[in-house]
């Protein structure tokens, strides 16, 4: 009989039922205007400051460096964007990484249409940095460094620690896009020199349309839309005050649970990934087996295109992805992987299995037996 597996959990979560509950009363009765002065409008006030305190204690910063956004790319545009003009006079030199989430890579065309300059780490074929070209890449009116802290596609962490060291010595600024690493990873921005931190709710069971934004005190940027007094004068627009709950509540719940969380989806991923190997042949694992996120893992089976295996496997009630949902229907192969490993075969045929907590080894054996069936049909 055919299951319903929801495999995909990169490119979003479902909401975790102890979050709606929590989100519930501020779509109902407490519904009022957080910028309000009468008791309806304190009350969502109160609870958007509760939930700021509890992302701030997330990643250890205090509560007035974070600014609430729609997402985690309004988030990332108003990071490089505010930062890059309200330094400029510093200078106008930008380096971020080749396998960035188009939040960065497309700002940072935008960027350049300004008058700034880009550079592109390269990254080796296990997806990480090259810590070396980086540090050769700095010059005098660098201002800037963005690099993500995971990421999407093949769940790469890289060595935020030591970039975050690399630009602190250089009196530079330094962005981490989080979105992916938020609820998976041990994040304290203090301690990991980041300056500005990107995050958005939907990839740690929180509702879609909400995100945040770190910038640390003391960091100069401009606001990108204008309108209200919202945000301290940074982000315009009324707040979305359940949704922001929301935030706030997946947040403390992963930071709670998260190395029990990490240490399942582990188990998932090891034994799906041990299955592939074992059944199948022309396979080959992208990314680095031992720095990547513990439930993401992303195959290419040569002799398939991946867009065909994430057809075959909804047929069969599983979602999975061939890539990034926001570059989903493109023409092309996968930037991050023509990056990692240059072959144009090994890009058009992954599949990115992400894993959650509803997940069970029952949904893995079901994966193996699904893919052993598409992958053997004459």
């Amino acid at each position: 009989m055919e299951r319903f597996v929801y495999l995909d959990h990169a490119a979003t979560t479902p909401i975790d039922k102890e979050v709606l509950n929590e989100m519930l009363p501020y779509l109902t009765l407490n519904y009022g205007n957080a910028s309000s002065l009468y008791s309806l409008g304190k009350k969502s006030k109160e609870a958007v400051e509760k939930a700021r305190l509890q992302i701030a204690d997330a990643i250890n910063c205090n509560s007035n460096e974070i600014y609430f956004t729609s997402c985690g790319s309004e988030s990332d545009n108003l990071a490089l964007k505010g930062i890059a003009q309200a330094n400029r006079n510093r200078g106008k030199h930008i380096i971020t990484s080749s396998i960035e989430h188009p939040a960065i890579l497309e700002t940072c065309k935008t960027l350049e249409k300004d008058g700034f300059s880009i550079s592109y780490v390269p990254v080796k074929e296990n997806g990480i940095i090259d810590i070396e070209e980086l540090k050769r890449l700095i010059r005098k009116d660098t201002i800037l460094i963005s690099i993500m802290m995971a990421n999407n596609e093949v769940g790469t962490i890289q060595p935020i620690e030591e970039i975050g060291r690399i630009a602190r010595l250089n009196n530079i600024i330094f962005h981490s896009d989080c979105v992916q690493a938020i609820g998976n990873l041990d994040i304290d921005v203090r301690k990991m020199n980041i300056d500005a931190l990107s995050m958005s709710a939907h990839k740690f069971y929180a509702p879609k349309g909400i995100g945040a934004l770190y910038i640390k005190s003391g960091i100069r940027f401009n606001r990108q839309q204008d309108g209200g007094h919202q945000e301290r004068e940074k982000r315009a627009g009324t707040e979305n005050v359940a949704s922001i709950v929301g935030m706030g509540k997946a947040i403390e719940i992963a930071e709670k649970n998260r190395n029990v969380y990490n240490d399942k989806l582990k188990k998932l991923r090891n034994a799906y990934v041990k299955s592939v190997i074992n059944l199948f042949s022309n396979v080959f694992v992208n990314g680095d087996m031992e720095n990547r996120l513990s439930g993401n893992m992303n195959i290419s089976f040569l002799g398939y295109k991946g867009a065909y295996l994430v057809g075959e496997l909804d047929k069969r009630g599983i979602c999975a992805s061939s890539g990034s949902a926001c570059s989903a229907g493109l023409p092309m192969p996968s930037n991050v992987l023509m990056n990692i490993s240059h072959n144009v075969k090994i890009a058009e045929s992954s599949l990115r299995i992400t894993f959650g907590k509803e997940n069970t080894m029952q949904d893995v054996e079901y994966l193996i037996y699904c893919l052993n069936e598409i992958l053997t049909k004459k």
